[in-house]
């Protein structure tokens, strides 16, 4: 079985990464979690971290099959629409999307045309489905606890965790979102670790842990069991739940949680212009 090439791309203003999954056997790829560049303070969007992954998979001759979201992102947009006009290929993201799009629905107040039922996407993914890049098969994990939605994508010998697990010295996810629980996420770690020992991870975020400085993209389950901070080997369901719960009442929300998420859940679209044509984000006050 082949595995697959895996390039991938930073935005560090918001310290995502992305990826283009290319199977070495031909010219077929997926892309995963892509950034639409968005200036919070200006209302401005730009397609620059688009038009690399654009311009990589021009140069490479790749033929887009897949677009997928690991989630539904608090803390960037999704450029998938744009990269979808660009390069064709299948959205796809988890079927509990619905879920996420009921919750966040609800509390930006979005009018009837706002479907919850997850049909911006071309694909919704359940746990245990698969689906192919070329030659290369992809099976879906439902990895729930930091939102309803989580997946992880195995592809070959690499999975992709979306904001399941960080670094094995930053830790894991945190779950104080609205649908998010410690328990399920600790539940779903398990479930990525019971990968093989050799299985790449590759993250969606990357903080830089102290003592580091510089970015780091992938790591191993076996890594992860021995040293992850958070939830290596022997530490039990009770002490993650109870460090996790008090470590996410310390945290602010991410800085770009309101207008990502209203975006996301529209599959990287934006609300329907209001009656002068415009288009305009929520900030609902005292909400969250």
């Amino acid at each position: 079985m082949s595995n697959p090439v895996v390039q991938h791309f930073f935005d560090e203003p918001t310290n995502t990464f992305s990826y283009v999954v290319r199977d070495p056997d031909s010219n077929a790829c997926a892309i995963l979690d892509s950034v639409l560049d968005f200036d919070y303070a200006a209302g401005k969007t730009d397609v620059r971290s688009a038009d690399e992954i654009v311009q990589y998979v021009h140069d490479n001759d790749l033929t887009v099959e897949w677009i997928l979201e690991t989630h539904v992102h608090a803390d960037h947009l999704s450029a998938a629409p744009y990269l979808h006009e660009k390069l064709g290929g299948k959205t796809g993201i988890g079927a509990h999307i619905v879920d996420v799009q009921t919750i966040f629905g609800k509390a930006f107040n979005a009018g009837t045309e706002f479907a919850r039922d997850g049909s911006q996407f071309d694909q919704l993914f359940k746990d245990g489905d698969t689906f192919r890049i070329g030659q290369l098969e992809g099976r879906v994990l439902h990895t729930p606890g930091h939102t309803p939605a989580c997946l992880t994508y195995v592809i070959g010998d690499a999975a992709f965790v979306g904001d399941t697990l960080f670094m094995p010295d930053f830790g894991t996810a945190r779950c104080d979102f609205p649908g998010g629980d410690a328990r399920t996420l600790f539940q779903s770690i398990q479930k990525v670790l019971s990968l093989p020992a050799e299985t790449r991870l590759f993250m969606c975020h990357d903080y830089k842990a102290p003592g580091r400085d510089h970015y780091e993209f992938m790591t191993t389950v076996g890594d992860e069991r021995k040293a992850n901070i958070h939830v290596h080997e022997g530490v039990s369901e009770e002490e993650f739940v109870r460090m996790r719960t008090e470590r996410d009442a310390t945290l602010e929300m991410p800085r770009l949680i309101l207008p990502s998420v209203q975006v996301n859940m529209r599959a990287g679209h934006m609300p329907p212009a209001e009656d002068n044509g415009q288009v305009y984000l929520k900030v609902p006050v005292n909400l969250f």
